[in-house]
C-alpha cells in the first residue's frame, strides 16, 4: 500500500516528478522478500516514471507554445494522483490495480 499512496504523496510534495520515489523504496526494501509487494511496487514504479515522464514532455509543449498549452501540465500532474489512490484503495482490498496507460519500465 506505501507504494501505491507514495506515489501521489511525492507527486504533490515533491512538485510532481518524485512519485516515483516511494515505489522505489518499497521495490528495493521488501521487494525481495515478497513477491505481492514486488508487484504492487513495480506497478506503481511504472506507472509513476511514465507519467513524470509525459509531465516533463507536457511542460516542454507549454514552453515550445509559449504558455497556450499551460493547463496539459496541470491535468497530467492530476492523472498519478488519482490513479495513485484508485491504486491504493484496491491494494487495501487484496488486488493487484493494473495502472492505464503505463511503459513496463522495471518487471
Amino acid at each position: 500500500m506505501i507504494a501505491h499512496f507514495g506515489g501521489p504523496l511525492g507527486v504533490v510534495v515533491g512538485g510532481s516528478l518524485l512519485g516515483w520515489v516511494a515505489p522505489l523504496i518499497a521495490l528495493s526494501v521488501k521487494g525481495q522478500q515478497s513477491p505481492t509487494v514486488r508487484a504492487h511496487a513495480a506497478a506503481s514504479l511504472n506507472f509513476q516514471l511514465t507519467w513524470a515522464i509525459a509531465l516533463v514532455i507536457s511542460f516542454v509543449l507549454a514552453v515550445v507554445t509559449c504558455g497556450l498549452l499551460f493547463f496539459v501540465p496541470l491535468l497530467v500532474a492530476l492523472v498519478p494522483i488519482i490513479f495513485g489512490i484508485i491504486g491504493g484503495v484496491k491494494a487495501n482490498e487484496g488486488t493487484l490495480y493494473r495502472y492505464p496507460m503505463t511503459y513496463a519500465f522495471v518487471k
